[in-house]
């Protein structure tokens, strides 16, 4: 299965965190963010190994993931072949509050990863975007269906 996904994730404090060589104290507020990203060849794998605590730091996201505080409470995904990532953070960013540079090193997105303040904002902007696209989504508990 290959696509583009969409992290909704809780941070349920503010936390400082160092990002590889991106940032070296990256101040986030307690609230909502929504990460972009895709996985060309293997999106269940990729998708699994953000739900997991054990892994190397790869990407940006894997600092944020690594925070005690951070949770991922949903995940909206499509199977698609096409690369949307880029649609989606440009059509989530002006909804939220982006921060700058992260998880778009390989493209010329400003970023992606959205802040909100509400959990309602941030599904509601990635429903939106996906609707907008026209891509059918799938959410988290389809992911647990497939990796049964």
């Amino acid at each position: 299965m290959k696509g583009s996904y969409c992290l909704i994730i809780n941070l349920s404090n503010d936390d400082e965190i160092k990002v590889g060589r991106l940032y070296d104290n990256l101040k986030l507020k307690k609230g909502y963010y929504v990460y972009i990203g895709s996985a060309m060849n293997s999106l269940l794998p990729r998708l699994k190994r953000h739900l997991s605590n054990n892994k190397k730091m790869h990407w940006h996201i894997d600092y944020l993931l690594k925070s005690k505080y951070a949770n991922i409470i949903e995940i909206l995904f499509t199977d698609s072949k096409k690369r949307i990532e880029c649609d989606l953070a440009d059509n989530i960013s002006p909804k939220g509050h982006g921060i700058l540079d992260f998880g778009c090193s390989d493209c010329n997105c400003n970023s992606h990863l959205i802040y909100f303040n509400k959990k309602e904002d941030a599904i509601k902007s990635v429903k939106d975007a996906y609707d907008y696209l026209k891509t059918e989504y799938m959410n988290l508990n389809d992911f647990k269906k497939l990796n049964k």
